[in-house]
C-alpha cells in the first residue's frame, strides 16, 4: 500500500494500470487502495507543481516564509490558531515547527506590499499572535522534491569519506 502512495507522490498522473504494474498488484487492488485512502483522508488531493516564473504573460509571485510566535490555547494547543491562520487565502502552507517560533507560514502574493499588508493587517493582529518574522523567498530552485529548471537537473553532490 505504501508503494502506491510513494508512486502517486512521484507522479499523480499515473493510471491505476501503471501503478498496478509498478507495485506488483492487480488494477482492482490499486483502485480499492486509492478509494479507501481518499475516503479516510490519507490521500487529500492531487496537484501539479507549476513554475510560475516560466508562465508567459504571468506577472510572477512573491513568496514569503513567515515565522509566527503564538500563545497556545487551552484544550487545543496550537491547532486552534493554526486553523484560523490556514483559512486566509494568502496562506499556501502552514507548519508547526520547533525553535524560537511556533508556526511557519508560506504566503504567496502578487507583490512585496501585498505580502507585507497581509502580515501587518491580518496575521500580526490576530489574537494569540505574539510576533512574526518574515523572510522573502527570492528564488525557488527545488519544490516538493522537484527541480524547477528544465535542462539544469541538479546532480547529487558526491559524498567524501
Amino acid at each position: 500500500m505504501k508503494d502506491i502512495f510513494k508512486l502517486l507522490e512521484e507522479d499523480a498522473r499515473r493510471t491505476p494500470e501503471q501503478l498496478a504494474v509498478l507495485a506488483g498488484l492487480s488494477v482492482g487492488e490499486v483502485v480499492s487502495i486509492i478509494k479507501k485512502a481518499e475516503s479516510e483522508g490519507v490521500i487529500v488531493g492531487y496537484k501539479a507543481l507549476v513554475n510560475w516564473d516560466n508562465v508567459p504573460g504571468e506577472e510572477g509571485q512573491v513568496w514569503a516564509l513567515i515565522e509566527v510566535k503564538v500563545v497556545p490555547q487551552r484544550g487545543v494547543g496550537f491547532d486552534g490558531i493554526a486553523e484560523r491562520i490556514s483559512r486566509f487565502t494568502e496562506v499556501d502552507s502552514l507548519y508547526l515547527v520547533s525553535g524560537q517560533f511556533d508556526l511557519a507560514v508560506i504566503v504567496i502574493g502578487k507583490s512585496f506590499n501585498e505580502v507585507g499588508a497581509f502580515v501587518s493587517n491580518k496575521l500580526a493582529t490576530m489574537e494569540g499572535v505574539q510576533g512574526t518574522n518574515t523572510h522573502y523567498l527570492l528564488k525557488r530552485y527545488k519544490d516538493d522534491g522537484l527541480w524547477l529548471f528544465k535542462g539544469d537537473e541538479s546532480q547529487r553532490l558526491p559524498v567524501s569519506p
